[in-house]
């Protein structure tokens, strides 16, 4: 295992990188489950460009209600193709499995879509098994690393098909930023409930501990960590009744970081006042919706809808090329202007307090951006560390 996840880590940190240089960034029976074909309306106003553009999306193991990575993805691709006047739909496998993934990919190309987006490491498998089957399709991928691609014959040249282009994030950035915001805050008890011990989730909790740590070290606060995985990404009553034992402990807050994982966390919260930091996507209207108000203090982001955005103007406008067969590793782009990045903090969602404002935020990703903090993406170790933050390493829960 130790092996594996330090295969990975090195494909993450010699993918092409964006940060801090010049380039563009980017930004039933399994029949299709919905579509927008609305979005042909008005075709007379459509560029020549896309009027062979279709774009489809495959839900991985979850589906588009999952208030993570698909429903983020869907949304970000059914705007765009509205606004551009573009056909989509979306197609979900019937199970969790390589071939009907295949399948629904097999389905969508045989549909007439020559664009395909994929969000997950799940999908790894299915590009291998379609993308030289279908050349003149473009695949993009969120989420597939050149490991996940190739697993231990990869040569890490940060490349991928030729028809793929596929995105990996600096997800230790966005955990750092949470866990550094969360001391900053004034919470002394955090915990960190990972999903499955991926390598996205580990960095995601390996930065996380970092940035408690150096906001530990500023404040001179006693801070204490509960860390542990639900073997899964889903909550259920098991990871709810762990969840109890942390907030009935004392746990203040907890950065719950696998897709539905939350569930567990956010109903365990609901008992006692207790606080929840989102994952992926800004989650706090989804969390405070269900569960109440206030229970959301911030989420550590990917910039799916940016990544789309940037991948779909890339196809529209003829410069596909510039991105296919490349791996981007996306991060921190600007210090200045934080829409740009592909990681981070909701900045109108985040519940600021006078110990961390929105300035302070600011700071801090301008200090990550010129360098002036680092953080490590290491996670060959089998639990976390930390100088200042006394942390329970629980393991799998499950």
């Amino acid at each position: 295992m130790k092996k594996r996840i330090f295969a990975v880590m090195m494909a993450a940190t010699m993918v092409f990188s964006l940060v801090g240089c010049g380039s563009k960034a980017p930004a039933n029976d399994g029949a299709t489950a919905g579509a927008s074909s609305e979005a042909k309306a008005d075709g007379d106003d459509a560029t020549e460009a896309t009027a062979d553009f279709k774009v489809a999306m495959v839900t991985d193991y979850g589906d588009i209600t999952d208030q993570s990575f698909n429903q983020s993805t869907y949304e970000a691709c059914q705007t765009f193709c509205n606004e551009n006047k573009i056909d989509f739909t979306y197609y979900k496998p019937e199970g969790d499995s390589t071939a009907e993934r295949v399948a629904m990919i097999d389905k969508a190309v045989a549909d007439g879509y020559n664009v395909v987006v994929m969000p997950g490491y799940a999908f790894a498998e299915a590009i291998t098994e379609t993308a030289e089957t279908y050349p003149e399709v473009k695949f993009v991928a969120l989420d597939v690393s050149e490991f996940d691609l190739e697993g231990e014959t990869s040569d890490f040249n940060n490349e991928t098909y030729p028809n793929v282009f596929s995105a990996v994030y600096q997800e230790e950035l966005p955990g750092y930023m949470a866990g550094y915001a969360a001391v900053k805050m004034g919470f002394t008890k955090l915990g960190f409930l990972g999903g499955m011990a991926v390598p996205a989730v580990i960095r995601y909790g390996y930065g996380f501990v970092q940035g408690a740590d150096a906001a530990a070290k500023e404040t001179g606060a006693s801070v204490e960590l509960n860390y542990a995985y639900g073997n899964q990404f889903y909550g259920d009553a098991d990871i709810t009744a762990a969840m109890d034992t942390w907030y009935q402990g004392g746990t203040e807050v907890v950065f719950a970081c696998g897709g539905g994982i939350f569930t567990s966390a956010a109903e365990a919260a609901a008992k006692v006042d207790g606080k929840v930091i989102g994952v992926d996507v800004d989650q706090a209207a989804t969390i405070d919706g269900q569960y109440g108000k206030g229970i959301t203090v911030t989420s550590a982001m990917k910039g799916l809808k940016a990544t789309v955005n940037t991948l779909l103007s890339a196809i529209r406008d003829g410069q596909w090329d510039d991105y296919a067969g490349k791996i981007s590793n996306l991060g921190i782009v600007s210090g200045e202007d934080t829409s740009l990045n592909y990681v981070g903090l909701p900045e109108d969602t985040t519940v600021w307090n006078d110990t961390f404002t929105k300035d302070d935020y600011l700071k801090l990703v301008a200090d990550l951006a010129s360098g002036a903090i680092k953080v490590s993406n290491d996670s060959e170790a089998e639990k976390p560390s930390a100088d200042n933050v006394k942390i329970n390493f629980q393991g799998n829960i499950k």
